[in-house]
């Protein structure tokens, strides 16, 4: 069965300005839905959101290393500070840090195998997460992702 929570009814509020703004309402309401689960789906493993974008980010450049400009230009959240960041991975010994030969400006961030075996256990979850988006069919999803994109640009 499927249940429709509408905003009005989670926020407790009836009436907005125009559909606009409900719509930004929503996008935030829903936004914070998600994060609250993801949230709750790193802390047994001890990470963050931003540290696990970060984690995905190296494996995705695996084996070669990324900088940490490469880095920020690919995270989700772009006001994180993702030296900041790698430090505590690199803590964890999730990650492994060089400096660039070539300019000591520059540090090569590198995943390790406790990083990419952190990685591959969060990979089990990946129907879960699906799972928060299951009230919408694929082409609703599609369709959802079509006017995420518009509205952004």
């Amino acid at each position: 069965m499927n249940i429709q929570m509408k905003l009005e009814d989670e926020i407790l509020q009836k009436h907005f300005r125009n559909e606009y703004h409900k719509a930004i309402v929503n996008v935030i309401f829903s936004y914070n839905w998600l994060v609250d689960y993801q949230v709750k789906l790193f802390k047994p493993y001890g990470i963050t959101m931003q540290q696990y974008n970060i984690l995905r980010i190296l494996r995705g450049q695996y084996p070669k290393p990324a900088t940490i400009k490469l880095i920020k230009e690919r995270m989700l959240d772009k006001m994180s500070d993702a030296s900041r960041i790698v430090e505590k991975l690199r803590l964890k010994r999730l990650v492994d840090r060089n400096i660039c030969p070539n300019d000591r400006r520059n540090v090569d961030v590198y995943i390790t195998e406790k990083g990419l075996n952190l990685l591959s256990q969060l990979d089990k979850h990946d129907r879960e997460v699906d799972a928060k988006l299951c009230s919408l069919n694929k082409e609703e999803i599609m369709q959802l992702n079509r006017l995420l994109d518009k509205l952004r640009g």
